[in-house]
């Protein structure tokens, strides 16, 4: 039992999971929960932070700001894959250390992914609000199986999709910054640019991190680029889309369908987007399966001991 370390929980989620923090405070005597019910920020962050040297944070923003406030905090366990909302170069420059382990949620982000892309294909979301408001009109879908899938980013999440995808026979388009030769050829993957891939898919799923190069990849430009019978995904970060111009792409057919999990701001508070029957909206639910949950959380504990000044 770790009694010289003060561990700070910022995470509503962790805070509220019993076997996460029962097996926290099996390992560290000194532990502070969020037990406030909301997400914290700005002075109030700093605020629950002070006096801690290592915390686990989940959607919290660590800038230059926060770690100039709080020097005596030396370690983040990070709880989920995403690093946009740390900026690793202030960590590099405070000599902050950061434990993180990347992919452990693919399953539950690739498995709500093949959900969306059926639930869109098959009129799901379209259906519902048939029977809520007293019709029963059947609306007639198509199938996933032998579609054309354009996955951008095929990393631990990409290539976990395309795991998911072999039984139903898809064909399989691929763009990453990286090359993944071995993989692509074992799934008979094609590598084209973004601008084939959004042109010849029928469904486009997005898989990249937030930052500098990806924000606003789907631009108005290369949203028109697809087919109006075309489905659009995003369960990876908020900020990717152009949501103005995939607003307007449904609404005037432009695009069949979009189903999103993340958004630039959130709560999204476009209600025009929200409410279309070809689009679907969830909140932030990619890593929110119990057995990602877990995975993330014992994966932010460990980060706790094992971490590293993020290299650059």
């Amino acid at each position: 039992m770790n009694t010289t370390d003060k561990v700070a929980v910022c995470s509503r989620s962790f805070s509220r999971h019993s076997v996460l923090r029962a097996e926290l405070l099996s390992r560290f005597a000194n532990v502070t929960f969020n037990e406030t019910g909301h997400q914290l920020k700005g002075l109030e962050l700093i605020a629950f932070l002070k006096g801690h040297n290592k915390a686990i944070t989940a959607l919290e923003f660590i800038d230059e700001a926060l770690l100039s406030a709080l020097p005596e905090l030396q370690v983040i366990g990070k709880y989920g894959v995403g690093l946009d909302m740390i900026d690793l170069k202030a960590m590099r420059r405070h000599g902050k250390r950061l434990g993180w382990i990347s992919g452990v949620n693919r399953r539950s982000a690739a498995e709500l992914t093949l959900a969306f892309a059926i639930v869109m294909l098959r009129h799901v979301v379209a259906g519902n609000r048939e029977v809520l408001a007293g019709g029963w009109q059947q609306l007639k879908g198509g199938l996933l199986s032998g579609r054309k899938v354009g996955i951008i980013g095929c990393g631990e999440i990409g290539k976990d999709l395309v795991r998911l995808l072999q039984p139903f026979k898809c064909s399989i388009l691929v763009n990453d910054i990286r090359e993944y030769s071995e993989f692509y050829a074992k799934f008979n993957l094609q590598a084209v640019s973004k601008e084939e891939l959004l042109s010849r898919a029928d469904v486009v799923t997005l898989h990249v991190p937030l930052d500098d190069s990806t924000r606003n990849m789907l631009s108005k430009e290369r949203l028109s680029l697809m087919k109006p019978n075309a489905i659009l995904i995003n369960a990876a970060r908020g900020g990717l889309v152009d949501e103005t111009a995939l607003k307007e792409m449904l609404q005037e057919k432009q695009l069949a369908a979009a189903a999103f999990d993340v958004f630039a701001q959130e709560p999204p508070q476009d209600r025009e987007l929200l409410e279309l029957s070809n689009f679907l909206a969830t909140p932030h639910i990619g890593g929110s399966a119990e057995e990602a949950i877990i995975a993330m959380g014992r994966a932010a504990i460990d980060g706790l001991d094992d971490n590293e000044i993020p290299k650059g």
